[in-house]
Formats: structure tokens, C-alpha cells, sequence
């Protein structure tokens, strides 16, 4: 005797389950993307560990990305460049910081612009953070790449660690020509760097005037240094 399969998906099922598809796709296209690189060289692991600490905290006072997705880049070792998926959930991407180890290599700037606009050009990007203490490449190469960037309505914001005056006037170039901000921090300070990043965050969900309605000084600082848009 044949078996008879039955069934199970009726008019009403299909309907609700393209409709909570088309919740989840509309949920996901509202979300606003920010890439967010840091420098893994090997002289960079404790400023890695406060951005993974602060990263953290950030997320988690702020309930989670609230309405952003974002995913981390780092380069480290001999050409070594490693992304993540585009993330949603705050613990998914602390864990993934908390596994990273620095290790020594040069810096990758210009393989980070690059990819950035790749990644912008498939599906716009709001903002690129980048924390680091060093360039190893022609600034004159990374400068124009932050042109680009600008030229796409993709703002960098750049935050230095130390006091090398080569890397803060290639920062603040690159920040000024990408229509970015720039700030210099202290890891003996990291409340400023937790303020830099929140003030990103909030820039990133509702622009310009999303930072005027902040009115503390981390975002005064990119307030200064951002087109009024």
C-alpha cells in the first residue's frame, strides 16, 4: 500500500512566512553599518584590550547596537587581514575581540580604505572607525583613498594613540577629505576613548544633529570638525 504524504503548507502559512520575511529584510535595511578596525600589530595589545573592554561597556550600557550593525577588521602579522560577519549582537562581537591576539607585522591603512569602499559600494556604509598608532605606507596614497572615501559620503573617524606628529597630520588630513573627525586619546585615560566611540555611535544612528542633542565634549569634538548635514 502507497503512503500518502499530506500536505502542510497552506495559503495562510506561505503568506505568514513571507511576511515575517519581509519583517526580518526590512529590519535588517534599517539597521546602519559601521566598520570598525583596529591596528592588531604586536605593539598594540594593550590599546587592544582597553578597546575590547570599552567596546564591551559601550555596547552593553547602551543596550546592545540599538540599531546598529557593525563589523570589526583587524591586520596583524605578515599581510594577515581578518574581518567578521556583520554583527547585531553585542556579546557575539566582544567574544570575537576577546579571542584576538596581536602579533608583530605592518601596518595595513590602505588594504582597510580599499576594502571599506568595496564593502561601502555593495551596501552603503555610515561610518568607518579606526584606532591606531602608526603608518607604515605612503600618506600621500592614504590621504587620496580618504578622498574617495569622501567622495562616497563614507566618513572616517580616526583616533590616534601616542604622540608621533607624522601620523596626526595624516590622520587629520584623512579625516578632513573623507568629511570624518579625528581625535588623539590616552590608554591611561579610557573614558575618552569610551566617549569617542559612543559619539560615533550615536553620529552613525541620527547624524549631525543626533550629536548636537549629546552635548558633552567628545562629541563637541567631532561636531567641530563635521559638515553640518
Amino acid at each position: 500500500m502507497g503512503t500518502t504524504l499530506k500536505t502542510t503548507n497552506t495559503s495562510s502559512e506561505i503568506s505568514a512566512f513571507i511576511k515575517q520575511h519581509k519583517t526580518i529584510s526590512t529590519v535588517v535595511s534599517q539597521q546602519q553599518r559601521v566598520l570598525f578596525v583596529v591596528d592588531a600589530t604586536a605593539s598594540r595589545q594593550p590599546t587592544w584590550d582597553l578597546a575590547c573592554s570599552l567596546t564591551h561597556s559601550l555596547l552593553h550600557a547602551t543596550d546592545g547596537l540599538r540599531g546598529l550593525t557593525l563589523k570589526l577588521c583587524f591586520y596583524r602579522g605578515f599581510e594577515e587581514f581578518r574581518q567578521t560577519e556583520w554583527l547585531t549582537d553585542a556579546n557575539s562581537l566582544s567574544k570575537k575581540m576577546s579571542s584576538v591576539r596581536c602579533a608583530g607585522g605592518q601596518t595595513q591603512i590602505r588594504k582597510t580604505l580599499r576594502h571599506a569602499l568595496s564593502e561601502h559600494q555593495s551596501s552603503p556604509i555610515r561610518a568607518l572607525i579606526f584606532i591606531g598608532d602608526a603608518i607604515e605606507e605612503p600618506p600621500h596614497e592614504l590621504i587620496d583613498l580618504a578622498g574617495q572615501c569622501g567622495l562616497r559620503r563614507l566618513p572616517l573617524f580616526l583616533f590616534q594613540e601616542g604622540h608621533n606628529s607624522g601620523v596626526e597630520d595624516a590622520f587629520q588630513h584623512m579625516a578632513r577629505v573623507s568629511n570624518g573627525a579625528y581625535a588623539h586619546f590616552d590608554p591611561g585615560a579610557p573614558d575618552r576613548l569610551r566617549d569617542l566611540l559612543s559619539a560615533v555611535a550615536a553620529y552613525a544612528q541620527g547624524g549631525y544633529t543626533a550629536l548636537i542633542k549629546r552635548r558633552d565634549a567628545a562629541a563637541q569634538t567631532l561636531l567641530e570638525q563635521l559638515p553640518k548635514s
